[in-house]
């Protein structure tokens, strides 16, 4: 029986339980009868103890990973032994609920053997099952493995090399005077227990590139897992989440922020909008709520003319960041140093962004970056207001005469019409363009005050279909709105035919749309007939393979036949 408890990414915290014996996940085998899950080594070779179940890991032909030949063992008492290297097309045996790697230890240091292995074999396993991979695991490498979806490692690495007087740091490997496999395992072991602190808080990617600097390889492996891995670790990133930092280089590339500004490569700006105004980011998040976007906002929100401008801020690792979205994940939620130094890649990436946005056609482009102007500088004729700080009383006027001088020839927007472009550009961001065509048909119009909006239909009454809030980070669909996205088949959960009076738990799933994201919105339906609708708790493919837990967090629902 496995419940996954936490997830952070392809990491998860999982209990597994048989015979009336837990296990928790990750974790690392050890050598006595005392631990849930230890390895005995006998005159036949090793055999694994987990729960009440036995299975012997050296039986038959010892094959090598480079040898080429393959070997799957039968599962035995639900433990399924393979050995690299992984036949084509391996798929678990359908009773088999731990899939475990004996020889793991062979691709140690070759980091594109190791993605290759952990994502093949995870994908082969999906969301319901254990991987155990044993001889690999070491304090600098739990977190990095656990990262990309291991849920078993063992103390064997560590043990042996403490033996020869290798002391294994979460930093680091380096020498030491005799023995110390004993120092070894216990690092082992509390660095096991950190990962499972940073999955518990959704933060495990940040441990991660904190521990691939400990050796070449980690760092490799990282590197290899962000490239060729994206699409396999993307699935399981979440659409909403806790604030972040990223510290180091390696972090511009998490799948989840590669995800939004593969994103904003279709963006398109609000055609009522026609002079781009640059604007630097801020600590605070979101950035409206800061002290210098609220200065920003005094200058640009003068008059009628405001309706004209569209003001998109400049960061990394994001890029470029519109208003209409700062209140939406990861925009809400990041944070990196700021020193005034840019490397290669970040202006790189933000220059190709710019340029992109720009390209859309403005009338009037104005920089207000201050000394970062160097960014954007050359993509277009552009005006710089800043002087010096870009808050200060000389930056805001000069801002605020060039946004004047800029829009007086300009006829202002109706604040109505900015409103429904903006909520629109959000609607396009968060489910795609036909998607927001279907919930912004001609009757369709928003209410408020940014960021809390409500999306209202004039038929036969007012019906709201969505509303935004900060808290949430993105647009909340209601029963009307969830029912206008089912009939596109976007979101949908298929589930059992019964009464929603909860959430709705895996084991009511039938189907899933395999694009759903964690924190999406989900629409449950049966027989063509909204259910429900709520939060997506899982990615869509895990609603389909696991049968326990709560895959959506129902928001409304509707009772059968209404």
């Amino acid at each position: 029986m496995l419940d996954i408890v936490s997830r952070s990414q392809r990491g998860r915290i999982c209990e597994y339980s048989r015979g009336g014996r837990p296990l928790t996940t990750p974790c690392a085998a050890g050598f006595d009868a005392e631990s849930p899950v230890w390895i005995e080594t006998g005159v036949d070779g090793r055999t694994l103890h987990l729960l009440d179940a036995s299975v012997p890991l050296e039986s038959g032909l010892l094959t090598t990973a480079s040898s080429g030949e393959q070997l799957v063992s039968p599962a035995i008492d639900g433990i399924q032994v393979v050995r690299l290297p992984i036949p084509e097309g391996f798929v678990p045996a359908d009773d088999a609920e731990v899939v475990v790697v004996p020889n793991a230890y062979e691709i140690r240091r070759d980091p594109r053997r190791i993605v290759d292995a952990v994502t093949r074999l995870r994908e082969a396993c999906g969301f319901g099952r254990l991987l155990c991979m044993l001889g690999i695991g070491e304090p600098s490498t739990v977190s990095l493995l656990a990262y990309m979806g291991v849920d078993i490692l063992d103390c064997s690495l560590p043990k042996a090399a403490g033996m020869m007087g290798v002391r294994l740091l979460p930093e680091a490997e380096i020498a030491a005077d005799g023995d110390v496999s004993e120092a070894n395992v216990l690092s082992m072991q509390e660095e096991i227990a950190k990962t499972r602190t940073f999955i518990s808080c959704d933060r495990l990617r940040e441990l991660a590139d904190q521990r691939s600097f400990s050796s070449p390889s980690s760092v490799a492996a990282l590197r290899i897992y962000d490239d060729v891995g994206y699409a396999y670790a993307e699935e399981s990133c979440s659409t909403v989440g806790r604030r972040f930092c990223c510290n180091s280089t390696q972090a511009l590339r998490r799948p989840d922020l590669k995800r939004y500004r593969e994103r904003m490569g279709s963006y398109r700006k609000p055609p009522c909008k026609r002079v781009l105004l640059l604007l630097p980011c801020s600590a605070k998040k979101p950035y409206h709520i800061s002290k210098t976007h609220k200065a920003f906002s005094s200058a640009v929100h003068t008059g009628p003319h405001d309706t004209l401008v569209h003001e998109v801020i400049v960061t990394s690792p994001l890029g470029i960041v519109p208003r209409e979205l700062d209140f939406m994940y990861p925009a809400n939620a990041y944070d990196i140093p700021v020193t005034g130094e840019w490397k290669c890649e970040e202006k790189a990436m933000i220059r190709s962004m710019v340029s992109a946005l720009i390209a859309q056609g403005y009338d009037k482009v104005i920089c207000h970056l201050g000394e970062d102007r160097e960014l954007v500088e050359g993509l277009a004729d552009m005006e710089f207001t800043a002087v010096g700080d870009p808050t200060s009383p000389a930056s805001l006027s000069n801002l605020d005469k060039a946004l004047r001088s800029a829009t007086s020839d300009m006829e202002p927007v109706d604040y109505l019409v900015e409103r429904n472009e903006l909520f629109r550009s959000v609607l396009e961001f968060q489910f795609g363009r036909e998607a927001a065509d279907a919930l912004m048909d001609g009757n369709t119009y928003a209410v408020g005050k940014f960021p809390y909006w409500k999306l209202i239909r004039e038929e036969k009454g007012k019906i709201q279909l969505a509303m935004t809030t900060p808290e949430r980070g993105m647009a909340s669909l209601t029963l009307d709105g969830a029912c206008i996205l089912a009939g596109l088949g976007m979101n949908v959960v298929e589930v059992m035919d019964f009464e929603m009076k909860g959430s709705l738990f895996a084991v009511g799933v039938v189907d899933a749309d395999p694009g759903i994201r964690i924190g999406d919105e989900a629409i449950a339906v049966c027989g063509g007939e909204v259910r429900g609708v709520g939060v997506a708790m899982m990615c869509g493919r895990e609603m389909r393979d696991l049968k326990r837990g709560v895959a959506v967090k129902i928001r409304h629902r509707s009772k059968p036949g209404s």
